[in-house]
């Protein structure tokens, strides 16, 4: 024959012996997934989850769409904006992105 058979060779220790050396590397690789993408954004979820519960009329806010406006009425689940003298809208309350320091409307025109 051309080809001669492949045996395959067997390892220096017991057969129990790489199992956790080749699962560090992936546990490895959770925990910093962990550190560096999931617990950041857990954090910034529970900020603008009490920045959107803490909310109060007259605030000055950016909703998520670049709306910027003054908070006229608060609703459970909606916020009415005044973008403009007489012109309200709504938005959902989840849609309020940053709250604004008192003032910038008025220097913003």
């Amino acid at each position: 024959m051309l080809i001669s058979p492949a045996f395959a060779q067997a390892s220096g220790g017991g057969a129990g012996d790489g199992g956790l050396v080749t699962l560090l590397p992936i546990v490895l690789m959770f925990v910093l997934l962990y550190f560096i993408m999931i617990r950041p954004q857990i954090k910034r979820q529970k900020e603008h989850r009490t920045m959107v519960e803490g909310l109060q009329k007259g605030d000055e806010v950016v909703t998520s769409g670049g709306v910027v406006g003054k908070i006229s009425e608060m609703g459970e689940a909606y916020v009415s904006l005044e973008v403009a003298p007489n012109t309200e809208i709504s938005v959902q309350r989840a849609a309020v992105q940053t709250l604004l320091p008192k003032g910038t409307i008025k220097s913003i025109k």
